[in-house]
């Protein structure tokens, strides 16, 4: 790339070129000094202003919707969240901190245990970070940071986004989004593409290019310095035709098309985009903030309000996906040197039997209460062994269907043999390319090779995609690699039977699929095959 190029991964389509706008960069970290004079007038402070930012915030989610408004909603909810505001009233009181350092600290804390945990929980942390920002900023009485008023129709470049920067963007005035940072998972790759937006992340380079104006191509990733001169050219994203809410190609083949999701908020939203069913529930969030186990009948209430809006529709159940790398104090962890490779998912059930039997008799008795028509599947297995042994107890607890995620290479290459064992497969593909290019999913500098589109990746797909169809179970995909909607072609051609995605990709994967016959998705999965990088298969699946 040339000094006026760059590139990173494209994650929303289209193409638009415009004036720059640049974001402004998360508050650096406050004084430790001097030390309040009076620390509990100090810390009295803190819920006040936390308040207000929560307000704020919950103004704003007004009038949003979908999931922009699922997700101002959640990141209000963190900012009146007793327990950050208590712990940092404790820094304030007993270690003579300002309240502003005091609320840094304490949110770090957090930050920290959630980084930790990696997957899906580490992309938390940016959440906290941006309440944290927003709530210092009131107790400094300056400006938050985040996106500036919009004038005219520009490209926004960051650092990164805050989900609720990110959830509150208009459409008819942001042309593109732009981002050093981030991933192909996360919320800016999301709601871009809800929204229409051209968008590019993890362009390293991008902070330092000296540019007033920029051309975005969202479907190769690549970021040019334009003229500013030069006539603004507004996004153009290709119009799909309306979905009818079967998941199918164009000839019939049927592709279902499901939603993920991890509270009942998320649940109401799929099943108002219009999901079939639930290709992937995280039952994690019924454990996260409980200091011991909770108890069946408390997890069956949980699991009951997220399965009830789809009564006698599929639902996917997973299991707790946690263990040394998640902070759950009942399950006691042992500290390990490399928890993402340690002790975690279904490997934590073979030394605690009893916590995994728990939960699914919760899960039977929610199956029971909501009509959903239920399946179990179990995160991080590696061989059939393991397969089997957790198929076994789920037909135990009165579960008709077992199933488990494929996100470790080894699972991918033993596809056929675990297909034997169990009845389905789902594919967690973000997952399975962290551990398939040894490349952290939260490391923006390799998000590249986090990328949905890399060949090795799809050619795993294959067999899995090859697996269902010699023994005639399904295999679907849970993973954000379901939620673009060009891919999503790949994917049936690959073989693969169901997407499940979160909900504001729905309608436009489901109206991709309606318009291509399955030949073509077949003959589209077999160029991209032979293609040696991301970009190179983002173009052999162009129309």
């Amino acid at each position: 790339m040339s000094e006026s190029s760059l590139s990173g991964v494209a994650v929303s389509p289209g193409r638009a070129s415009g004036p720059v706008v640049r974001v402004a960069e998360p508050l650096g970290e406050p004084a430790a000094t001097p030390a309040p004079a009076d620390p509990a007038a100090e810390a009295a402070r803190i819920a006040p202003a936390a308040a207000i930012v929560a307000g704020r915030l919950e103004k704003q989610a007004e009038t949003a919707t979908g999931e922009a408004a699922t997700i101002l909603i959640t990141t209000a909810a963190m900012a009146a969240d007793p327990a950050l505001a208590s712990q940092a009233e404790q820094l304030v009181k007993t270690q003579g901190l300002p309240a502003a350092r005091a609320v840094y600290q304490a949110a770090e804390g957090f930050a920290e245990a959630l980084a930790a945990a990696g997957g899906y929980m580490a992309e938390r942390v940016r959440d906290v970070r941006d309440v944290r920002d927003r709530l210092i900023a009131e107790l400094l009485g300056i400006a938050p940071p985040g996106v500036p008023e919009l004038a005219s129709p520009s490209v926004l470049v960051a650092r990164d986004l805050a989900p609720a920067d990110t959830a509150g963007l208009d459409p008819a005035k942001v042309l593109a989004l732009v981002t050093e940072e981030g991933g192909p998972t996360s919320h800016t790759a999301i709601l871009a593409r809800a929204l229409g937006i051209p968008a590019v992340v993890a362009v390293r380079g991008l902070l330092a290019l000296d540019a007033q104006a920029l051309a975005v191509d969202g479907d190769t990733g690549t970021v040019e310095v334009a003229d500013p001169a030069a006539p603004v050219v507004t996004a153009t994203v290709a119009q799909l035709a309306e979905w009818n809410g079967t998941g199918a190609t164009a000839d019939g083949h049927r592709v279902k098309v499901y939603g993920n999701v991890g509270s009942p908020a998320d649940a109401r939203a799929a099943a108002d985009a219009g999901a079939e069913g639930v290709g992937l529930f995280r039952t994690e969030f019924c454990y996260l903030d409980a200091a011991d186990e909770p108890s069946v009948a408390g997890q069956r209430a949980a699991y009951t309000a997220v399965l009830s809006p789809f009564r006698g529709k599929p639902v996917i159940v997973r299991t707790l996906d946690a263990g040394a790398d998640k902070p759950l104090a009942f399950l006691s962890p042992e500290a390990e040197p490399n928890p993402a490779l340690g002790v975690r998912g279904l490997r934590v059930a073979f030394d605690r039997p009893e916590v995994l039997d728990r939960q699914l008799e919760a899960i039977a008795g929610a199956a029971a209460d909501s009509g959903a028509e239920v399946s179990v599947m179990a995160p991080m297995v590696a061989t059939v062994e393991e397969a089997a042994w957790f198929a076994a107890r789920v037909r135990a607890a009165g579960i008709a269907r077992a199933g488990v995620m494929i996100e470790i290479p080894a699972a991918a290459l033993s596809a056929r043999e675990i297909l034997d064992v169990v009845d389905f497969v789902s594919v967690g593909t973000n997952d399975l390319a962290q551990y398939t290019f040894a490349a952290d999913r939260q490391l923006g500098a390799v998000a590249q090779l986090n990328d949905p589109w890399q060949p090795g990746l799809l050619r795993l797909l294959k067999l899995i995609g090859d697996a269902a169809k010699a023994t005639g179970k399904p295999a679907g995909v849970c993973g954000e690699a379901a939620a673009d909607p060009r891919l999503a072609l790949v994917l049936a051609g690959l073989g693969l039977t169901s997407l499940s995605m979160n909900a504001p990709a729905i309608r436009a994967v489901g109206a991709s699929l309606a318009s291509a016959t399955l030949a073509e998705c077949e003959a589209l999965a077999t160029a991209v095959l032979e293609t040696s990088d991301p970009a190179a298969a983002r173009a052999a699946a162009r129309p």
